[in-house]
């Protein structure tokens, strides 16, 4: 009886083009947790409208962190588990008033934190090192919370720290906040607001 000849076989061909993959420039992905860096150009700021004059809040009292996704080649690729925090009574105008009226109206001794927390992320290449983040979560002011999504230019430094900056729109009513008004009355806070935010990350 003849035996039969069997060629080579292919898994170990297989294997090592598995191999190549996983360790090529490409495969190696790196999911890193980054905190916020305290600093006093790191902050959010709130501009405002109303009938007698534009207004700024500003804040540095924020509580970050999330697990940014980095290829080898420093290329962001994906953000999870992130968290927002902004301490309510942290956002000064620089007018005691108006810094307590406007904590008296998002309830801020109930709900002493404005907070968003990440449900999914999308991530976009701007350019070589640039990256545009759709982050979708919710964002929780004065006990309600609504579905949001933030669009958000992260830079990828060279050492390796991240900085995010965006701005975005609310509205008062769509976390059931009263418009707070001054002078008894005659100036009206508008309802809507815009948020902007200039953030660093860095591993802890």
């Amino acid at each position: 009886m003849k035996k039969v000849q069997r060629g080579p076989s292919i898994w170990p061909i297989i294997k090592t083009t598995i191999l190549l993959i996983i360790l090529s420039p490409l495969g190696i992905m790196a999911q890193s947790l980054y905190k916020l860096t305290p600093a006093k150009n790191v902050l959010v700021t709130v501009n405002g409208t109303s009938n007698v004059h534009d207004w700024t809040m500003t804040s540095t009292g924020i509580e970050s962190q999330g697990v940014f996704k980095l290829n080898s080649k420093n290329e962001l690729t994906g953000l999870s588990a992130f968290s927002f925090t902004v301490l309510a009574k942290s956002l000064k105008s620089g007018k005691s008033s108006m810094d307590n009226r406007t904590y008296k109206s998002i309830l801020a001794d109930e709900f002493p934190k404005i907070v968003f927390v990440l449900k999914s992320a999308v991530v976009n290449p701007l350019s070589a090192n640039r990256f545009q983040i759709l982050a979708t979560g919710n964002l929780s002011i004065a006990g309600a919370t609504q579905p949001v999504t933030l669009t958000v230019t992260a830079l990828v430094n060279a050492d390796q720290s991240i900085t995010c900056t965006g701005t975005e729109k609310l509205k008062l009513t769509d976390y059931k906040i009263d418009s707070p008004s001054f002078m008894l009355g005659a100036m009206k806070v508008g309802n809507e607001l815009g948020i902007k935010f200039d953030l660093n990350y860095n591993k802890p």
